[in-house]
């Protein structure tokens, strides 16, 4: 109708929701892993930055792009195997300074198991 205006707080939760369309919450974590490229076989340790059930922030070393396949093995220190996952890169932003880069990595599909096994370890580091 003409005359009405969308308040500020819709607008910032449309653009907010155009921006980020995660369904699980991210935690912010530090793990290590080994990450490797089938496409070309090359192998690489990262750190998480955060994770959630489908979805891993990593820093990394540079070279990988956007669209890539990515196999990926998170070292839980559970005393279990690493939790491995398949994903792509989402998207990537040099870390200024270093040969690193961030990258979101979009994985295959959810894995809460190993989301459990990562919220007992962080509790668990948290109540030390």
């Amino acid at each position: 109708m003409p005359g009405l205006k969308t308040s500020p707080s819709i607008k910032r939760r449309q653009e907010s929701a155009t921006l980020d369309r995660r369904i699980f919450a991210r935690l912010p974590i530090k793990l290590s892993a080994r990450i490797l490229n089938p496409l070309n076989g090359s192998e690489s340790d990262a750190e998480t930055v955060d994770i959630s059930a489908n979805g891993v922030g990593l820093q990394m070393p540079r070279g990988v792009s956007s669209g890539t396949p990515l196999e990926l093995w998170l070292r839980i220190p559970d005393m279990h195997e690493p939790l491995y996952s398949r994903g792509e890169v989402v998207w990537t932003q040099p870390v200024a300074g270093y040969p690193l880069q961030r990258a979101g990595i979009a994985l295959e599909r959810a894995h809460l198991m190993g989301l459990a096994r990562i919220l007992w370890i962080q509790r668990n580091q948290n109540s030390n």
